[in-house]
């Protein structure tokens, strides 16, 4: 819980939010900007249900602590996206948040409480662990939030299917 914000671990209740939460093209514009379905939601919900059942860390989904709608997804989930560069077998931080609740500091309210939480809960003895991020090269928002949680660039990442490069981001040790 935050002071605005319900974090809740991933359930299959929260399936029609995170189809309802990625409908939006803005909200898929610096995702890839591809359309969603209801199998894919699906798969999302299981892959954040899976980070947590086997390194016990995830995505959170987030309601506002008064309302049951899904406004967004926040946490340290388990990544391998494939293109090496620091983002295969690591915690990787992630935010959705839907287009009602941009610029309400919602998303840092969610992030700054998950990346405490996962600081505590899984430092080794040298420290907090690393956290990488990537971000589509021209999400001013998201990449200055990156900036306030405390994420620097480490390198970039180009592929056919964008325009702009991700934005390779990391915080904490270099320990894994």
């Amino acid at each position: 819980m935050t002071e605005r914000l319900a974090l809740w671990h991933p359930h299959p209740r929260d399936h029609a939010g995170l189809v309802d939460l990625l409908a939006p093209e803005d909200v898929r514009r610096h995702l890839g900007n591809r359309p969603t379905s209801v199998t894919e939601e699906f798969q999302r919900l299981l892959r954040n249900a899976g980070s947590w059942a086997l390194y016990g860390y995830g995505i959170f989904t987030c309601r506002r602590r008064d309302d049951d709608a899904v406004i967004g997804i926040a946490g340290v989930f388990h990544s391998w996206r494939g293109f090496g560069q620091g983002l295969d077998d690591v915690p990787e931080a992630g935010w959705i948040f839907a287009p009602s609740c941009w610029g309400q500091g919602l998303a840092r309210e969610a992030m700054t409480a998950v990346l405490d939480w996962f600081d505590a809960a899984h430092a080794t003895p040298q420290g907090p662990r690393r956290v990488a991020c990537m971000i589509d090269g021209d999400n001013a928002a998201s990449l200055a939030l990156a900036a306030r949680l405390g994420f620097t660039r480490y390198a970039e990442h180009a592929d056919g299917a964008r325009d702009v490069p991700l934005v390779l981001l990391e915080r904490g040790g270099g320990n894994g």
